[in-house]
């Protein structure tokens, strides 16, 4: 049985392929089980410094699998009403752990998006630091289409990329939205001809990201997180208490001797 998911590394990037293009890489039980371990992998890899997530096939991703996860979810269902709950309350946050490892993880995530990016797609998007797409490529945030509410990071996530107003009208109308539209509310950062040409351009951005001081890179990201959730004021103090420990790096010894003999910086996050 194929995986779905599949990794190659080139120099200090790495792609996390979504992997089941003959389902248009339909999220199952595989894709649910598999995430957190594969995301862990990554970040546990010192020689991987930024990870660009990418589909083959013809489509991103069209989702959760109902068939599949309908027959997983069905049993939880079963006897009392407040064993239920329980159980679904935990499968839901059982099933968001990969999506929630990514971002977590110490490593900046690209998303490289194509075709259609629906529902969970869209979640998997939210949780990566930035995203670009092909021109083709139409997102969806159908949860109230089908008689659910979005509970895998988009309403949260989402928030803080697209702003209030428009998000909203993503979550409760569930409506499709093109690349175009997209650009404009800051959903992806640009839109490309085709899907190579927005796969190029993700693993570029993440080139470039790699190529910083992977310490620094790293406590961006941190104090982003911390500052987004928290605020501007918990955010300066993350980020005073960060380099008051981060700062005496070899990376930074490495930066000024580049800067004072004018050549690029050879950083190996020490």
């Amino acid at each position: 049985m194929t995986t779905p998911f599949e990794t190659e590394k080139h120099d200090h990037v790495a792609t996390l392929w979504l992997n089941a293009p003959d389902r248009r890489n339909a999220m199952g039980k595989a894709f649910w089980a598999e995430l957190p371990g594969v995301v862990a992998s990554l970040d546990a890899d010192d020689d991987v410094r930024a990870v660009v997530v990418a589909a083959r096939g013809k489509h991103f991703s069209v989702g959760l699998d109902l068939p599949e996860m309908g027959a997983e979810l069905g049993p939880l269902l079963a006897g009392g009403l407040a064993k239920a709950r329980r159980r679904l309350f935990d499968k839901i946050h059982e099933m968001r752990a990969g999506f929630d490892a990514i971002a977590a993880s110490r490593k900046p995530y690209v998303a490289a998006v194509h075709g259609a990016c629906i529902g969970g797609g869209l979640d998997l998007i939210a949780a990566c630091d930035v995203r670009v797409c092909s021109e083709d490529a139409r997102f969806s945030l159908r949860e109230t289409r089908i008689a659910i509410v979005a509970d895998m990071g988009s309403l949260q996530r989402l928030r803080g990329v697209v702003g209030e107003g428009h998000l909203r009208e993503l979550a409760l109308t569930g409506k499709d939205i093109d690349a175009a539209r997209a650009v404009r509310i800051g959903l992806v950062n640009d839109a490309y001809a085709t899907q190579d040409d927005a796969r190029a351009a993700a693993l570029a951005l993440a080139a470039d990201i790699a190529s910083n001081s992977p310490i620094a890179v790293m406590g961006t990201k941190e104090v982003l997180g911390v500052s987004a959730r928290f605020g501007v004021d918990a955010g300066l103090r993350y980020v005073a208490a960060w380099n008051s420990s981060q700062l005496a790096s070899d990376d930074l010894g490495e930066a000024m001797r580049a800067f004072l003999e004018r050549r690029p910086a050879s950083f190996k996050g020490e």
